[in-house]
């Protein structure tokens, strides 16, 4: 059994995409001359502020992401966004099964990680924590024996819990992912003392772990498109 955290990974994203918001932009009001050196980030927060979002769907980008399969429940519901997951039915687990670490317990990434026995979850040794790494460790071992008994991985997934692990690849147009942030990320909102490493745990927000991915990939997309996604 492997634990490890959730990750994201960059993979493309259209080239000078405020050039090419800019170009479509412009069009519209065949201003087109006024382009020039430096003027992409001015003429696309302009967009922004009048509110002129569809051009932003002229650049796209993709990102692999790592996480459990409970939040990738959640992300397929973007439905303008494209997707390529790792599909259970047909990705055989029996040499081992990854789960996520989730935010809110103190396990650490291990290949090989050391797990509960029974007699300790019923004196509540460790509990929480020890309870849900004994829970994951019984899906892993019974979803091996099923494949031994003879059941195919399609049918054996089905005592798999959302703490497996699965990487699914995103694709969107920025208008899309601005979307995305605004509905998954830690809301600004929320003061300073009711988060928990950038996370918020309460009701009001969304779910940790899908907040754990959405700012990750927020801060890595801000990175590389300036102005876009300043106000998240």
């Amino acid at each position: 059994m492997k634990l490890v955290k959730p990750s994201i990974e960059f993979l493309w994203l259209t080239p000078d995409p405020l050039i090419t918001i800019e170009e479509a932009g412009r069009t519209c009001y065949k201003s087109e001359g006024n382009i020039h050196v430096g003027s992409a980030a001015k003429f696309v927060q302009k967009l922004l502020d009048r509110g002129h979002h569809a051009m932003i769907e002229h650049a796209s980008a993709s990102y692999r992401v790592t996480c459990d399969r409970g939040v990738t429940h959640e992300i397929v519901r973007h439905r303008l966004f494209s997707y390529g997951q790792e599909s259970t039915r047909f990705c055989n687990y029996k040499s081992g099964v990854t789960f996520i670490i989730p935010p809110w317990t103190k396990h650490m990434p291990a290949e090989n990680a050391h797990t509960c026995t029974e007699d300790q979850v019923r004196q509540s040794i460790h509990t929480p924590e020890c309870r849900w790494l004994f829970a994951i460790q019984v899906a892993e071992q019974e979803y091996i024996q099923l494949l031994d008994d003879g059941w195919t991985p399609q049918q054996a997934r089905s005592v798999l819990p959302n703490s497996l692990k699965t990487e699914i690849i995103m694709t969107a147009n920025l208008r899309e992912w601005r979307h995305f942030f605004s509905l998954r990320c830690t809301p600004k909102s929320i003061p300073v003392e009711k988060k928990v490493n950038g996370i918020f745990y309460g009701a009001g927000a969304p779910h940790s772990q899908m907040q754990e991915i959405a700012n990750m990939l927020l801060k890595d997309i801000r990175g590389k498109v300036p102005v876009l996604f300043d106000e998240f």
